[in-house]
């Protein structure tokens, strides 16, 4: 069931809120950290940790407990997980040494060749058969928030995004985000340990815009946006789902078809029936057809590949479970 319980919905005015806090525990803060940075040199970055979990209360409309990492995130049950890719130290390909977000060459080399980083990723942690229960089969939800620049690649730093995307694991519908954090425990995790007993391996990490991201069908319930986030926010709400409403009847986020390799773009074309492929091509073409083209013309003909079809994608070697084919049982807790 991708509905929320409506008996645990008991915060209002959401969208007025929302803007309250982005304003008041992250956008201020952040500028106060922004000058203080020009004397101390150090980076501004503010962990959105914290922040998240009250983002997540205003968007979902449902307190916590008051528990910390102890207790449940959301009074509900959900899991809150947030990554933030703003402010992110980077890195001087000349020097290599550190560079601040904001400034424009290396204070180090005087180098404009910075590499500019974009890769915070959600962390799950799994360190056990309870831990991995819970997850997959004890949480209704998984909401993920991220903040990020939406126009990275241009260098824009004064636009900033914040989003928010909602998983069910016991759902049909997000079936591979279940597949996937089932895999990493039994095939990396429990390798590791085995391998290196006294070392706990890293975190599970789930990429936001990966193919493992939207393979699993990620619900966006929330996106803002926030211009002059340097100088003087301006704070614009896009999309907000309504707290109580059915996460089914939504759609999922759009899958580029960049994110797709050859490979599985060739599998994909076999196996859609012609429906299917009237579907997913910008372009009416026959299976036959399909079949011959070069992949580099069949990908022009494609922006995006539909949810209805990706279940035809199957899930790389990485998110793979190679292990014997018998029933695993679970301990049950004691």
């Amino acid at each position: 069931m991708t509905k929320p319980g409506k008996k645990f919905i008991t915060i209002f005015e959401n969208e007025r809120l929302i803007k309250q806090l982005i304003s008041e525990l992250v956008l201020q803060p952040r500028l106060k950290a922004l000058e203080w940075s020009k004397i101390t040199k150090q980076t501004p970055n503010i962990k959105i940790g914290y922040p998240g979990q009250h983002l997540a209360s205003l968007i979902t409309g449902m307190t916590g407990e008051r528990t910390g990492a102890r207790g449940n995130d959301l009074i509900d049950g959900s899991e809150v997980k947030s990554c933030s890719r703003i402010d992110q130290l980077d890195i001087c390909r000349n020097c290599e040494l550190s560079v601040s977000r904001v400034e424009q060459k290396c204070p180090h080399c005087s180098s404009d060749d910075i590499d500019r980083k974009n890769d915070s990723k959600w962390l799950f942690t799994i360190r056990n058969e309870d831990d991995l229960k819970v997850l997959v089969d004890e949480v209704g939800r998984v909401v993920l928030l991220i903040g990020d620049y939406p126009n990275f690649d241009s260098e824009d730093f004064e636009t900033l995004r914040f989003q928010a995307f909602e998983m069910w694991p016991k759902e049909e519908r997000h079936k591979r985000f279940t597949e996937i954090m089932t895999n990493y425990y039994r095939k990396i995790y429990l390798s590791h340990r085995k391998k290196t007993p006294d070392k706990t391996p890293a975190p599970k990490n789930f990429w936001p815009y990966s193919y493992q991201f939207f393979i699993s069908n990620p619900i966006r319930t929330f996106l803002c946006i926030v211009e002059n986030a340097n100088t003087k926010p301006i704070i614009r709400i896009e999309k907000l789902i309504n707290p109580g409403d059915d996460r089914s009847k939504i759609e999922s986020e759009k899958m580029p078809i960049e994110v797709v390799n050859d490979t599985e773009l060739k599998r994909l074309i076999k196996k859609v029936n012609q429906s299917e492929l009237n579907r997913i091509t910008i372009k009416k073409i026959t299976l036959k057809e399909a079949g011959k083209i070069p992949l580099k013309t069949l990908r022009g003909l494609i922006s995006e590949i539909p949810e209805e079809v990706r279940e035809y994608l199957e899930l790389r070697d990485t998110d793979k479970i190679s292990s014997a084919k018998k029933k695993y049982s679970r301990r049950k807790n004691s």
